[in-house]
């Protein structure tokens, strides 16, 4: 089976802290409602209607769910930044012959807009998934790697017996992924290319 390696989205191939903080932004501001988007940015990762619980009640939550999927691509799409290191990630991963996959707890067709966006290609997108159930995903699609920013990330790597690597692009640091389970850690995705290069042996 040829390799493939799965990537996390939001703050492990992307920056998207300055769009989603706008998108955030533009919805209390048309349903009136507090949010504090820079609070919001610093805990990307979990999914989309947990974060919209903490500001909406429950009997309002999916409807903002849809509501703020409809402001992506107008508020969230023009501050995407390429974190460095990751495209020269995904080449290294074609050039050793693999599949690129990326998993991530976001709306699938907003993932594929901020990839679009980015010029970022990838062979596998999975939308809609968190922790165990990115396990799920790596296990349908025979990643043995997975790399991620998040707890939850190092969660799903486990659920899916294939290798965890974290890195500290996001909201935790080498001590937090370590005890989580990560198999490695890496300061950016910078240090991923050689790190594959050392694993593949």
């Amino acid at each position: 089976m040829a390799l493939t390696v799965g990537f996390d989205l939001d703050m492990t191939l992307l920056d998207t802290r300055p769009g989603i903080k706008a998108a955030y932004d533009v919805l209390a501001a048309e349903t009136g409602t507090y949010i504090d988007s820079d609070l919001v940015v610093s805990r990307l990762g979990p999914p989309l209607a947990q974060e919209l619980a903490v500001w909406f009640p429950a009997e309002r939550v999916p409807a903002m769910v849809d509501h703020y999927r409809a402001l992506y691509r107008d508020h969230a799409l023009p501050g995407t930044l390429v974190l460095p290191g990751a495209r020269e990630s995904l080449a290294a991963v074609r050039a050793a012959g693999g599949r690129v996959a990326v998993i991530t707890g976001k709306y699938a067709p907003n993932a594929r807009l901020q990839l679009d966006h980015v010029g970022l290609d990838v062979d596998i997108l999975v939308g809609d998934t968190w922790a165990e159930s990115k396990g799920d995903a790596l296990r349908e699609h025979g990643a043995t790697v997975y790399v991620g920013d998040h707890l939850g990330d190092v969660r799903g790597a486990r659920a899916a017996g294939a290798v965890a690597v974290g890195v500290t692009t996001g909201p935790y640091g080498t001590e937090e992924l370590r005890g989580a389970g990560a198999d490695v850690v890496l300061g950016s995705l910078a240090e991923f290319p050689a790190w594959l290069a050392a694993h593949l042996g």
